[in-house]
């Protein structure tokens, strides 16, 4: 499914630490998935345009150097993590969330690092990895700095939402490639849980309501992956805390871009959103419907 056609994996860097431990997680991806990968850094259009004249000509120069510098270091670090990989790079143009969805278009991964060199100290997301994770045609990877080595264990979150099957699609498939174990994870509150609903009926069970649901959806999903340990975990519990827990140590954490039960219109939900600011794993954010 991931290897046909022009394929590639996106990973936009900036020089800070995040961005290389992204061009890290991108090239060992990609040497797992058998696509190339393109190292893509931006820059203000008129540096990047090579029009620029006078003093400014200068100052242009300067930031397409200071590009090649950057991308120079970061592939680097590809080639010391997979040496195999086909890498490319490229300068875009403009303001990097726009640029990089742009150059995402046709990819079949965006990979960032959680925060990059322009974020306020203190913050836990920053302003390009929200701004691609949200609108990219393509799923997204978001990579922070790694705490401790991972367990060998992928975690997807799925809601019941039409978006679960790719969640599951990707997870599954992320899981084999890694040779880790998959846990996937169901939280749930009960049905009139402070929400001004009617109290629901008393011979009725929420819980086997919940694990029938999970049941249904990794129905026929075991098949094609006979030795992949999968472990069914259903909770009464707020999705954000549940997966943030069962996250911790994780190879990876997958998500839908919005669930069930967000507004229409919403570029990202509510409980993806928490997880990109609050999870100590890499975040990947499936886009539903592609």
């Amino acid at each position: 499914m991931r290897n046909e056609g022009d394929d590639m994996i996106v990973v936009g860097i900036d020089g800070s630490r995040a961005a290389l431990e992204a061009a890290a997680w991108a090239a060992r991806e990609a040497d797992l998935r058998g696509v190339p990968l393109r190292v893509a850094n931006a820059i203000p259009a008129w540096a990047a345009s090579g029009t620029a004249q006078g003093r400014y000509a200068k100052i242009a120069a300067w930031m397409r150097d200071g590009a090649d510098d950057v991308l120079t270091t970061a592939v680097g670090r590809v080639r010391a993590e997979a040496p195999e990989v086909p890498v490319d790079t490229a300068i875009l143009a403009g303001d990097p969330r726009p640029a990089l969805i742009e150059a995402s278009a046709g990819a079949d991964l965006l990979v960032v690092g959680n925060h990059g060199l322009g974020g306020f100290r203190g913050l836990l997301l920053g302003s390009v990895a929200h701004g691609v994770a949200g609108r990219a045609p393509c799923d997204v990877v978001v990579v922070r700095e790694p705490s401790a080595p991972p367990r060998g264990e992928v975690v997807a979150g799925i809601d019941g939402s039409a978006a679960c099957a790719r969640v599951l699609d990707f997870a599954f498939a992320e899981a084999a490639l890694l040779g880790a174990g998959l846990r996937v994870v169901h939280a749930y509150r009960p049905l009139d849980a402070g929400r001004g609903l009617a109290p629901v009926p008393g011979d009725f069970d929420d819980e086997q309501t919940q694990v029938r649901m999970v049941a249904e959806a990794l129905a026929g999903r075991r098949e094609p992956y006979p030795d992949l340990r999968v472990t069914e975990e259903v909770v009464r519990r707020h999705p954000v805390e549940a997966l943030l827990q069962a996250s911790q140590g994780a190879d990876l954490l997958v998500v839908g871009s919005h669930g069930h039960g967000e507004f229409s219109g919403l570029l990202l939900g509510s409980v993806t959103q928490a997880l990109l600011h609050h999870a100590t794993v890499p975040v990947a954010v499936v886009r539903a419907g592609r």
